[in-house]
């Protein structure tokens, strides 16, 4: 199960802040994984996958399904490419997150994308959508910016890129679905204040500049309300023609 400890509630109990509540949780989640006895279980010896993604569990969940308060995303199921570009964006400072950035700090890209394949291979079932706590007009708008996009704002559909079922396009396009609303606020708000950012050019750098704040709380409402279906998964590679490039698209 998730570790407790390490959510921002937990944090708060203990007069401390997420942050630092979540960094001294995967710490000791580190210090855990190196021998110091000979009855250590095999699974835990240096090496093996589960002592590789202990760091990050203690705080997304078992199998990478997701925090217990929405503070931490769920890694389960998104494409290994995807993944693994946010591995390299936090270790080398293009998204800002300082615990993730200590625990990255100077692992080679080989082993960041093995870290990312196991992820991607969890396929754990989704829990139920929170219901929606905005008028029936602002779940419309959120709805038809992502399905139809604003042409004349320039803003193309989130399905264009994100695919027809919101489930993310391999090589490297996450799904949209079974995120909390508050975490789609912070990411959309990180693109806009560049803490977030990606290999150029970084295309939701340049969407999210176009939504106003209207649109980014009608879109989370929206999204975070949409059940999860069991066929959910990410669109082949060029299943479909995108409306630009982005850099994160590019080969590994």
């Amino acid at each position: 199960m998730p570790n407790a400890s390490c959510t921002p509630r937990a944090a708060r109990r203990r007069g401390s802040t997420p942050l630092v509540g979540c960094a001294l949780a995967a710490l000791a989640i580190l210090i855990l994984c190196v021998p110091t006895h000979a009855a250590e279980p095999a699974a835990m010896q240096p090496g093996t996958m589960a002592a590789r993604v202990a760091a990050c569990t203690a705080c997304h969940g078992e199998q990478g399904r997701a925090g217990n308060d929405g503070y931490y995303p769920r890694l389960a199921g998104k494409p290994q490419d995807y993944l693994y570009h946010q591995l390299l964006n936090f270790r080398d400072g293009r998204r800002q997150y300082r615990p993730m950035q200590h625990l990255l700090a100077n692992l080679p890209d080989a082993y960041l994308h093995e870290i990312a394949g196991y992820f991607a291979e969890q396929h754990v079932p989704y829990p139920p959508p929170s219901p929606a706590s905005v008028p029936a007009a602002q779940l419309e708008q959120g709805r038809r910016l992502i399905m139809q996009g604003d042409p004349a704002r320039g803003l193309a559909a989130c399905a264009a890129c994100h695919g027809a079922g919101l489930g993310g396009m391999l090589p490297a396009i996450p799904g949209l679905l079974g995120l909390p609303r508050d975490y789609l606020v912070s990411q959309i708000g990180g693109w806009k204040n560049a803490r977030r950012q990606a290999a150029a050019p970084d295309c939701m750098a340049d969407v999210a500049d176009k939504l106003t704040p209207e649109d980014i709380s009608a879109v989370s409402a929206w999204l975070a309300s949409q059940p999860v279906g069991a066929a959910y998964a990410p669109q082949a590679a060029g299943s479909a023609a995108l409306p630009a490039q982005c850099g994160s698209q590019s080969p590994r």
